[in-house]
């Protein structure tokens, strides 16, 4: 089901991607916010998700599909939004993963 939605929105998101960045660009500190979840593995605080929502309602402003975002009940859908506007193939690996992945191990 979850991977329905992705693809749902990836169809609508992704034609508007660089016009969200170029909004985004104009909120301070939303994009950091945005892909902390991502870029980190830590999970958004009740006030780092309202402080979203809060700007994903100006973005809906120019783009009526961002609402979903917004809508109650659609904080599930959340993290899919930065999966889908990440511009990297490849997932971050945060840092303190970075040193036990290229640390051989021993036996």
């Amino acid at each position: 089901m979850r991977s329905l939605f992705r693809f749902l929105l990836k169809r609508f998101v992704l034609p508007n991607k660089e016009l969200i960045f170029r909004e985004a660009q104009q909120m301070q500190g939303f994009l950091h916010l945005l892909f902390k979840q991502r870029n980190t593995n830590q999970t958004w605080t009740k006030e780092e998700k309202e402080q979203i929502k809060t700007h994903l309602k100006r973005l809906s402003l120019y783009l009526p599909i961002i609402i979903i975002f917004i809508l109650p009940g659609s904080s599930f859908l959340l993290p899919i939004l930065p999966d889908i506007l990440d511009r990297r193939k490849a997932r971050r690996i945060p840092r303190g993963e970075l040193g036990a992945a290229a640390a051989p191990s021993l036996p």
